[in-house]
């Protein structure tokens, strides 16, 4: 363990890797928004990304190749890079004792690995030997969801299908699905070169690697990292994710199974209460939660909550949350801001 497991009280050396992508901009965005203690500003990326030129708080900075000299005198590093970046460098963070909060899967199930969502399990951040790990995007939304929830009664039994924004698959992916979308409404459907299929008007099945159970990975990452962050290691919950063509904002259908009988009602009014969620429920408009609602926007939004009339103690609903803010990006701020000492 670090001498301490909080920041240094002071404005902070941080790093940025893999800050050229969609969700390394995004930290940026939020690092300024919300007046994170910076003293300094490293851009860190890959070799084809070098040399690009962002302007942050008004100044003009410049992304510079991963390095091991590019580490030095670091206090936080938020990485967006992908897992195999995050452990190649993770050594190397650690000796200048600095943190990793990482977004990537690489240490999300790693025992002595804290997997944070700060309005969840947000005391357990303390717990880190200068690595945490930030939760996949729809465990992140849907965590967010069902832990006041398990207030009122015990979940027993989760089934989830989430419908997943193309922000997911990255930069490249977001651009491809606008320019498939304008070819489509030309006349001249094209194939994806970024994704395995083409998202214009279509939907797929996730396509991350294919399990031995028939799972897919997104799928297992979501069972596995939300029985950790509930601290439920027996939790039921079976997931099917769908990739559809919406820029940045994920929506998930959730359909809870409690110990006992929760009433809507009882249920609505803790998630009002819950830090994080707004809810966006008129039954007499048919007017619910959109991915238009959040896009670009912290809170994740929640409503059509109703009895599951096929089952005793259920409870169903429905969430839209932006996948970049945060199914990525702001819960890793919100983890960084736990471990500045309070005043």
């Amino acid at each position: 363990m670090r001498q301490s497991p909080y920041l240094p009280n002071r404005p902070l050396k941080v790093a940025v890797l893999g800050s050229s992508g969609a969700v390394g901009s995004e930290l940026l965005k939020i690092l300024e928004q919300r007046d994170f203690p910076i003293s300094e500003l490293v851009l860190l990326s890959s070799e084809r990304s070098e040399g690009k030129k962002i302007i942050w708080k008004d100044e003009e900075l410049v992304t510079k190749k991963t390095t091991k000299e590019e580490f030095k005198n670091l206090d936080l590093v938020l990485a967006s890079a992908g897992g195999s970046i995050s452990k190649k460098w993770l050594s190397t963070i650690i000796d200048q004792n600095a943190l990793l909060i990482d977004n990537s899967s690489a240490f999300r199930l790693d025992k002595n690995v804290p997997l944070i969502v700060p309005e969840v399990n947000g005391s357990e951040v303390l717990n880190h030997d200068g690595v945490i790990a930030n939760p996949n995007c729809t465990t992140i939304l849907l965590t967010l969801v069902l832990a006041p929830l398990n207030k009122l009664s015990t979940i027993q039994r989760v089934i989830v299908s989430t419908y997943q924004s193309v922000s997911g698959a990255g930069q490249l992916a977001m651009e491809e699905l606008k320019l498939l979308t304008e070819q489509y409404l030309q006349g001249n459907p094209q194939k994806s070169e970024v994704l395995p299929y083409s998202l214009a008007f279509n939907l797929f099945l996730h396509n991350s690697p294919m399990l031995s159970n028939n799972y897919c990975e997104e799928e297992m990452k979501m069972v596995n990292e939300t029985r950790k962050i509930l601290n439920i290691a027996d939790l039921k919950l079976s997931a099917t994710c769908v990739r559809v063509p919406v820029l940045r904002a994920h929506s998930e259908s959730i359909n809870i199974e409690f110990a006992d009988e929760v009433e809507p009602k009882d249920a609505l009014e803790e998630l009002k209460k819950s830090p994080g969620i707004e809810v966006i429920e008129d039954y007499k408009n048919n007017r619910f939660p959109m991915p238009n609602d959040v896009m670009g926007r912290d809170n994740v939004a929640v409503g059509r909550l109703r009895t599951d009339i096929s089952q005793s103690h259920g409870l169903e609903l429905w969430l839209c949350g932006d996948q970049i803010r945060k199914g990525a990006a702001l819960n890793a701020v919100q983890i960084a801001e736990l471990l500045i000492p309070k005043k």
